[in-house]
């Protein structure tokens, strides 16, 4: 594979294809765990993403790249192959996770700041050595009365920036995610009030990279959909959630940059996939849009595997089935009765 950014960053944006987010913190996959009453040990967290990554349809299919967490990019299978190289056999894209996660931010009650700049062009030359050609920061926006204040917007906006450029420089596509939370402390915002903070967070963000020097071309934007907080008396119906997402990024996304490719927030599995498709229908977009899920991708293939090795072709059908939906709808092709009929 070619590793101009460039072209990376095309491969990641593949026609009917998405990102598989699959680097949960050993905190978040514990959780995971915990609802099917399994201990999260290395080894049990290496027999579930070998069970995703050797689900060979799913990977070679409908997945274009992976994010890993650095316990991952660094783990063998059982048989001693290393998981990156599952990855590049079936043909997906390599990544990493590199933010060391959103903190207390001081000066800024109930915000937070993500960090993990200091160290980070050394750490991102090792990942290049070990496999990772793009990674992923994620910045956390919360909306509440008094949130998000233009300090806390602006200081995640330039830490993202300054990690993209970094990432560049390393010869690593930069995946960039300003998320606009939809389940924080209150999660009773309309979604015309998320549609507000997502345009001023992403016109910031944007600010931000053009002043970095970042190529918008070798980049990739993970951005969170226009919608209602979790704890709003009014949802937006999904039509509204896609035109005024689509509003918002035609408002905001350069068509310089490739791809977009949403993450799931709080939705549901299915929520995720019928916005994505409804957006896709609209047509005339500048750029590719995709998915780049985690837990709207895992969800039902954890249930189905449960921890027991006599489950793992379950829990790859159940992935199967959710990557196969999403790649319909990265398509703008996915129907309620596609979902059940494939079930």
């Amino acid at each position: 594979m070619s590793e101009r950014l460039e072209d990376i960053a095309a491969a990641m944006m593949a026609e009917g294809q998405g990102i598989l987010a699959a680097d949960e913190s050993s905190g978040t996959i514990k959780k995971r765990f915990d609802t099917i009453g399994l201990t999260s040990t290395e080894d049990a967290r290496r027999d579930y993403r070998e069970m995703l990554f050797r689900s060979k349809q799913a990977m070679t299919d409908y997945i274009s790249g992976v994010i890993l967490y650095d316990e991952t990019i660094r783990q063998k299978a059982a048989d001693g192959t290393p998981l990156v190289e599952l990855l590049k056999a079936t043909g997906s894209v390599p990544g990493i996770k590199v933010d060391m996660g959103a903190k207390p931010m001081a000066g800024c009650p109930d915000e937070k700041l993500t960090e993990g700049l200091d160290g980070l062009s050394g750490r991102l030359k090792e990942y290049y050595e070990l496999g990772a050609r793009f990674a992923k920061w994620r910045a956390v926006i919360d909306i509440s009365r008094s949130t998000p204040s233009w300090t806390a917007l602006r200081a995640n906006a330039h830490a993202l920036a300054r990690y993209a450029i970094l990432c560049q420089e390393a010869g690593i596509v930069p995946i960039v995610e300003p998320e606009v939370i939809m389940d924080g402390p209150d999660a009773d915002h309309t979604i015309d009030r998320c549609y507000e903070v997502t345009e001023w967070t992403l016109k910031t963000v944007f600010d931000e990279l053009y002043e970095a020097h970042v190529s918008l071309e070798g980049m990739i934007l993970k951005p969170n959909m226009v919608i209602a907080g979790q704890k709003c008396a009014t949802q937006a119906s999904p039509e509204e959630v896609a035109a005024k997402t689509i509003k918002c990024l035609k408002a905001c996304v350069p068509p310089a940059v490739p791809g977009i490719a949403f993450l799931s927030g709080g939705q549901s599995d299915e929520a995720a996939t019928q916005h994505l498709s409804l957006m896709n229908a609209m047509g005339g977009l500048p750029w590719t849009l995709t998915f780049s899920y985690g837990r709207a991708l895992q969800a039902a293939a954890i249930k189905a595997w449960g921890g027991k090795p006599e489950n793992v072709a379950a829990g790859q059908r159940a992935f199967t089935h959710r990557a196969k939906m999403n790649s319909l709808a990265s398509l703008g092709t996915w129907s309620a009765e596609q979902e059940r009929s494939a079930a």
